[in-house]
């Protein structure tokens, strides 16, 4: 099976699609290759294609107006981007940056093609419909945490974002987020500094509540962290062999 028809078939946008539709969508799409730190495209970029990523990861991003980086979201394999291209009739122009954090391929949809299409299936409507209430609710989450949230309290919350996308359990029960970021690409993302970053997960550190090393940080009370931003512990699927330390184990016959 083609790759990129593989892709398309397995993107939750296009899985009522007929094989044969797909096709048509295939046949228009183009596979792009980029190294780590390409821009994807800029704003005042024409929005004229959506962008499935298959392999890699890309952040979309704002620069701010004293010059920082304002992380809207990351892109991971199998998730689309660039939406803005079919959320209206007319051709849109690009509002954020998009840049791959390591090399990424990524295939380019015509929007043309891909609105085309939603004309004659409904459900595909819907599900660009559902898209863009999603983009415009992570933007409204976003701007919420910036605007009534300390520095200590977005960075917790962004751990368990983190912890609940890409976690896995530890098999003393922490969990780890899975994702390698640095304190500036955090910051980023928080809408603060390296230096409040580091200072922040020192303390969560100092107190207990997580575990930072170079590749990775561990949440070791997540309960404690729950607390104290008044939200539920992320939700972690544990991995085959860490099932027997979280799962009930079937009874022996004997007594």
């Amino acid at each position: 099976m083609d790759e990129k028809f593989w892709y398309l078939k397995n993107c939750s946008l296009f899985e009522s699609l007929s094989d044969e539709h797909v096709r048509r969508l295939e046949s228009r799409a183009k596979s792009r290759s980029f190294k780590r730190g390409a821009l994807v495209y800029v704003p005042s970029d024409q929005g004229d294609c959506v962008l499935l990523l298959t392999s890699g990861r890309v952040k979309i991003f704002h620069n701010t107006q004293d010059g920082k980086q304002a992380v809207l979201a990351i892109i991971d394999p199998g998730e689309l981007f660039g939406e803005i291209a079919i959320a209206t009739m007319e051709e849109a122009q690009r509002e954020e940056y998009a840049e791959t954090m390591e090399a990424s391929t990524i295939v380019l949809i015509p929007a043309d093609d891909i609105k085309r299409l939603a004309s004659e299936h409904p459900s595909l409507s819907v599900g660009i419909t559902k898209m863009m209430g999603l983009s415009r609710r992570r933007v409204e989450r976003r701007l919420k945490s910036l605007l009534f949230r300390s520095n200590r309290e977005r960075l917790v919350h962004l751990l368990f974002d983190l912890a609940e996308k890409y976690g896995k359990y530890t098999k003393d029960g922490g969990i780890a987020l899975g994702i390698h970021l640095s304190h500036q690409e955090l910051a980023n993302i928080i809408g603060s500094t390296r230096e409040t970053v580091t200072l922040v997960l020192g303390e969560l550190q100092a107190e207990g509540t997580i575990s930072v090393s170079r590749r990775d940080i561990i949440l070791c009370q997540a309960g404690r962290l729950a607390e104290m931003i008044e939200m539920p512990l992320p939700k972690i699927k544990p991995s085959k062999e860490l099932r027997k330390y979280f799962l009930p184990q079937p009874q022996s016959g004997g007594t």
